[in-house]
C-alpha cells in the first residue's frame, strides 16, 4: 500500500468518526472508562509491589560475635561467612556503635542506657544480607554452628510471615490486574463492535460494487486505532495529573510510616505506554473482528 492510499483511508476513518459521532463518543468514553480503572489498579500493584520489595531488602541477619573471641577468631568467621553460597554482603558492627545505634533508636529514653558505656554488654555483631530475601533463613541455618558464633537472629516468625504476605499480594495484584484487563478488552471491543454493527449496510454496499476486503478493511483499522489511542490518552492525562499531585502531598508523611511512593517519573510513563497500547490493541481488535463478519455477500 502506497502512501496516498494510507493518506486516504486515514482522511475516510477521520469522516467516519465525525459522521457516527454518538457511536464514536460511546467508544471513547467506554475505552476511558475502563482504562481509568485498570490505570489505578497498574499504580496501586506497581507501589504495593515497590513496598513489598523494599520491605523484603531490609531483612537481615544478625551474627552475635562470641564475647571471647580474638580479633584473629574473628577474621577467621568473617571468611567463613563470606563463603557461604547465597551470601551477598557482610557488615562489622563494633558493640560500641551497636549500642550507640540503640541508643539513638530510643529517642529522649535512650539517656537511660549512657551508663552502659562504660562497660558495654552487647556482643560485636557481622550484618549479613542473603542475595535473596527469601535465602535468609537458608543463609542463617548455615551460619549458626560456626565456631566464634554466640547467637543468630533474623526474626524467623515475622520474616516468615513477611514472606507469606507479600508472595499472596502480589498474586493477587497480578490476578486483578489480569482479570481487569480482559474485561476492559472484552467491554471496549463489544463497544466498538456496535459502532461497526451499525455500519453493516454500508459494508456489504462496497462489497457489492466490486471494493476488496483490504480496501474496506482499511479505514476501519484506523478507525479503531484511533478509537483505541484517544479513548486511552484521557486517562493517561487525568492518572499523570492526580498521582503527582498524590506523590506531592503524601510522599513525605508516607515515608514516616516507612510507605516509599514510587517516583511519578518514569512510572506515569510506563503506564501512559501500556494503557495507549492496550487502548490501540482493542481498538484495532474490535474493528478487525466485526468488520470480518460482514465481508461476506
Amino acid at each position: 500500500m502506497n502512501v496516498r492510499t494510507l493518506i486516504r483511508h486515514g482522511k475516510e476513518a477521520l469522516k467516519n468518526l465525525g459522521r457516527n459521532g454518538w457511536m464514536t463518543f460511546a467508544s471513547i468514553s467506554a475505552v476511558a472508562i475502563m482504562l481509568l480503572i485498570v490505570g489505578v489498579f497498574l499504580l496501586l500493584i506497581l507501589n504495593l509491589n515497590h513496598f513489598a520489595t523494599s520491605v523484603e531488602e531490609d531483612v537481615e541477619v544478625r551474627v552475635f560475635i562470641d564475647l571471647t573471641a580474638t580479633e584473629e577468631q574473628k577474621d577467621e568467621l568473617l571468611k567463613k561467612i563470606e563463603r557461604i553460597t547465597n551470601v551477598d554482603t557482610v557488615t562489622y558492627l563494633p558493640k560500641d556503635e551497636g549500642l550507640e545505634q540503640f541508643i539513638e533508636s530510643l529517642g529522649e529514653q535512650g539517656a537511660i542506657f549512657e551508663t552502659l558505656r562504660s562497660e558495654n554488654p552487647l556482643n560485636d555483631v557481622f550484618v549479613v544480607r542473603a542475595s535473596l530475601p527469601q535465602q535468609t533463613e537458608e543463609v542463617a541455618s548455615k551460619i549458626a554452628p560456626l565456631p566464634y558464633v554466640e547467637d543468630v537472629g533474623y526474626g524467623k516468625d515475622v520474616v516468615e510471615q513477611l514472606f507469606a504476605f507479600t508472595g499472596v499480594a502480589r498474586q493477587i495484584g497480578l490476578f486483578l490486574v489480569i482479570g481487569l484487563m480482559f474485561t476492559t478488552m472484552f467491554l471496549i471491543a463489544n463497544t466498538i463492535k456496535l459502532t461497526i454493527i451499525a455500519r453493516k449496510r454500508e459494508i456489504k454496499i462496497m462489497k457489492l460494487v466490486g471494493a476488496t476486503n483490504g480496501f474496506i478493511r482499511w479505514p476501519f483499522f484506523i478507525e479503531g486505532l484511533l478509537l483505541g489511542m484517544i479513548g486511552s490518552l484521557i486517562p493517561v492525562a487525568i492518572l499523570a495529573f492526580a498521582y503527582q499531585k498524590v506523590f506531592d502531598s503524601f510522599s513525605q508523611q508516607l515515608e514516616v510510616m516507612f510507605i516509599g511512593l514510587l517516583s511519578p517519573d518514569p512510572l506515569v510513563l510506563h503506564v501512559s505506554l501500556i494503557l495507549v497500547g492496550i487502548g490501540a490493541f482493542i481498538g484495532i481488535w474490535g474493528s478487525m473482528t466485526s468488520v470480518r463478519k460482514f465481508l461476506k455477500v
